[in-house]
């Protein structure tokens, strides 16, 4: 079991193999469809330092937070799978979420040093593995805000790393 903390520095990404089982503690922001296009603007525009939080070695968990907890929404949404190389670019260093991701998605993963995970939809485990939540922004999306929690060990594997993805054939 590799243990990861947040913030995410590039050695650990370096040291990273596909199908590696992680858990990730710290902090780390939750968004799905609704919110990572609005994110990419506010990255886009100059705005994203309005947060307050940077998002050089930060994980994104493809999620929404509600009184039922989190769980793992598919992260080859077209909404969620177009973030995910802009978000890399701007340091972002895991994405964490479930299903296959494209191969130009796993080019963009190794140019920009960042990797993919992949979450069992597991909702009750992670609910007793959370500690903190606090929506950052976009507050009128409910549930599809944006999130930042803290979280103890979140088991994850590695679904893409260095070119690479678990779901080659």
């Amino acid at each position: 079991m590799v243990e990861i903390k947040t913030p995410i520095s590039d050695d650990v990404i370096k040291n990273l193999h596909v199908g590696d089982a992680v858990e990730i503690s710290g902090y780390i922001l939750c968004g799905r469809d609704a919110v990572l296009p609005k994110v990419i603007s506010m990255i886009e525009n100059g705005t994203v330092g309005s947060l307050g939080i940077d998002l050089k070695g930060q994980v994104v968990f493809h999620t929404a937070v509600s009184v039922a907890g989190v769980g793992p929404t598919s992260s080859n949404k077209l909404e969620i799978e177009s973030s995910i190389e802009p978000l890399s670019k701007a340091g972002v260093k895991l994405h964490l979420g479930k299903g296959e991701i494209h191969s130009e998605t796993i080019k963009a993963l190794e140019e920009h040093n960042s990797v993919y995970a992949i979450i069992p939809p597991v909702t009750a485990l992670l609910g007793s593995k959370t500690s903190e939540i606090k929506v950052l922004a976009f507050p009128e999306l409910g549930m599809e805000a944006l999130h930042l929690i803290k979280v103890d060990k979140y088991p994850a594997i590695i679904g893409a790393v260095h070119g690479r993805s678990i779901y080659e054939k």
